[in-house]
C-alpha cells in the first residue's frame, strides 16, 4: 500500500529487529523517527505500542497487538459499506474467541450505529475493562449489545456473522484445551438459519475449517476475499490522513 502510493516500504522481520530486547523501545522508536516518515508495528504486548507512541516524532499504527488490531476492522466496515451501502442500523454477530479482533469492533460499532451480539465460550470473554466501555457506548449511541455463551442466539438476526481464529498468537500451547471449549462454534449453514435474510459472513484470515465450514466460507454470502483486499486500500487510507499533514522534525 505505502509503495502504491509513491513511498519506500521497509520490512523489518524478527531476524532484522528485535524489539525491546537487543536495544530498548524507547531507543528504537527515536532511532527510527529519525529515518522514517511512519511506522506500523506489529507487536504482542499493546503497551509497547503505547511505549512507541510516546517516544516517536512519526505516527504510530497498531497492525496489531494483543488487546486491538483497527486496521482490520476498518477493511472489515469498508466491505459492509460497500455490500450493504450503509453501517448504522447493522447487527453485527461475533461467534468465537473474545480476542484483538472483537475488542476493535466493540470499541467502534456502536458509534457507527451498529447493534453487536456477542456469544463467547465461558472464560473466554472479551476483556472485561472494554466490555464496559461498550456497554456505555451502547447506551449512549442508543445501539443494543448482548452478550451470550449461545452462538445461535448471537446469530438470531444478525446481518453479519464474524469469526476469527480460536487460537491466536502465543495460545498455541492451549490448542488442545480451545478446541474442546469452542465445540459448537464452528458457523455453518445450521448457525446462519436464524440469521437476517440478508446475511454475510466475514474472517480476517487464515481460516481454519473448524471455525467455519466449507459450505458458508465459499458461499455467495462469504465477503472474505472482498474483506482481505480491503485491507491495502484501509491502510492506504490511514497513511494518508496521518501524513497528510505531517511535517518531519
Amino acid at each position: 500500500g505505502f509503495a502504491l502510493l509513491g513511498g519506500h516500504p521497509s520490512f523489518l522481520t524478527t531476524q532484522d529487529i528485535h524489539l525491546g530486547t537487543n536495544e530498548s523501545l524507547t531507543d528504537t522508536a527515536r532511532v527510527l523517527s529519525s529515518m522514517t516518515n511512519a511506522i506500523l508495528a506489529r507487536v504482542y504486548k499493546h503497551n509497547d505500542l503505547d511505549l512507541m507512541t510516546k517516544e516517536a516524532t512519526i505516527p504510530i499504527i497498531n497492525g496489531l497487538s494483543n488487546l486491538y488490531h483497527p486496521l482490520q476492522i476498518l477493511a472489515d466496515y469498508l466491505t459492509l459499506q460497500e455490500h450493504y451501502g450503509r453501517l448504522n442500523g447493522l447487527t453485527i454477530a461475533w461467534i468465537g474467541d473474545g480476542n484483538n479482533v472483537l475488542h476493535s469492533i466493540m470499541m467502534s460499532a456502536a458509534k457507527l450505529g451498529m447493534h453487536l451480539r456477542i456469544a463467547t465460550p465461558k472464560g473466554f470473554e472479551p476483556d472485561l475493562r472494554i466490555t464496559k466501555i461498550t456497554e456505555q457506548y451502547s447506551r449512549e449511541y442508543g445501539t443494543k449489545l448482548l452478550l451470550t455463551t449461545d452462538p445461535l442466539e448471537a446469530a438470531d438476526g444478525a446481518n453479519v456473522l464474524v469469526t476469527d481464529t480460536w487460537i491466536s498468537m502465543g495460545q498455541e500451547e492451549e490448542k488442545k484445551e480451545r478446541l474442546k471449549a469452542f465445540q459448537g462454534y464452528q458457523i455453518t449453514m445450521q448457525t446462519v438459519k436464524s440469521a437476517a435474510s440478508n446475511w454475510t459472513f466475514l474472517h480476517c484470515l487464515p481460516r481454519k475449517p473448524e471455525e467455519v465450514d466449507d459450505e458458508v466460507f465459499y458461499s455467495p454470502w462469504s465477503l472474505v476475499f472482498q474483506e482481505a483486499e480491503n485491507r491495502k486500500w484501509t491502510i492506504m487510507a490511514v497513511m494518508v490522513s496521518l501524513l497528510t499533514d505531517y511535517s518531519p522534525q
